[in-house]
């Protein structure tokens, strides 16, 4: 493995180089989530809303999480409607087949400043296996200072299409698991995307907010035993000042990005 610096878009980044079995090896694991999710058929599923108005079964996110039965084996579709929901969600272990689905991130917001403990600041919790997050924004406010999740994601096969994950530290605490992420966009300054999972994003945006050497990555493998790691394929990576790519938070940390672009000034 080498590295090499370059200046990027204003910022400093570690290009890792790796090779092609590795990453191989890596969008095999993650591309399991995407194609579990996949077939899934929509039109089996128990629909269930959600909207601040009154108009739908719920009005909070929590609750109609809380409403699906534990150990289900059916699939539950939630359809948030547009409004910002100021609340904690977690999606417990025993409730998989969930899909949680906005219309669009930019008018489907769930929003909570917390900040401290990495696994109890999370805005959304998903601890559940065959979990699917679709055109939502996930944002924690606490801003910098400690570690402020977003997202963390803790189940097996889940994926998450066309979401916005914003916070400043630790944004997105890619856990444990097989995971997809598509065309989603994901904002922080440090260790933003940071976790032990088999993941793979394709076509996502990641933007750097340090503006003095923040870390985007920092992953978590700590034995040669794992199948873990993060791919990045064909995605685009912006930042406003000097950042790098990752650092290692494990003795075996593993970070791949393919096709991607970081535009040189």
């Amino acid at each position: 493995m080498g590295a090499a610096a370059m200046k990027i878009s204003g910022c400093v980044v570690v290009m890792i180089l790796a090779h092609t079995a590795l990453l191989g090896s890596l969008m095999a694991a993650a591309a399991a989530a995407a194609a579990a999710t996949a077939s899934i058929d929509l039109s089996t599923a128990v629909l269930i809303s959600v909207d601040q108005s009154g108009k739908g079964d719920f009005k909070k996110i929590q609750d109609a999480i809380d409403s699906v039965p534990p150990n289900n084996s059916q699939l539950y579709f939630i359809l948030v409607k547009p409004g910002t929901y100021r609340e904690k969600v977690v999606v417990p272990a025993d409730k998989p087949f969930i899909t949680l689905s906005g219309t669009q991130p930019s008018k489907t917001i769930i929003t909570w400043s917390d900040g401290g403990d990495i696994f109890q600041s999370p805005t959304l919790s998903v601890l559940a296996s065959d979990f699917v997050g679709r055109y939502l924004t996930i944002q924690n406010t606490y801003g910098s200072g400690d570690k402020a999740v977003a997202l963390r994601v803790s189940g097996d096969r889940a994926a998450f299409y066309g979401c916005r994950i914003l916070s400043y530290q630790d944004t997105l605490l890619d856990d444990t698991g097989s995971h997809y992420y598509r065309n989603c966009y994901v904002e922080g300054a440090t260790d933003f995307i940071c976790g032990n999972a088999a993941s793979l994003f394709e076509r996502c945006h990641l933007h750097s907010i340090s503006k003095n050497n923040g870390s985007i990555t920092a992953q978590h493998r700590d034995s040669l035993t794992q199948n873990s790691g993060f791919t990045f394929l064909d995605c685009k990576i912006t930042g406003i000042g000097s950042a790098y790519l990752g650092r290692p938070w494990g003795d075996y940390s593993r970070v791949v990005f393919a096709l991607s672009t970081c535009p040189v000034r």
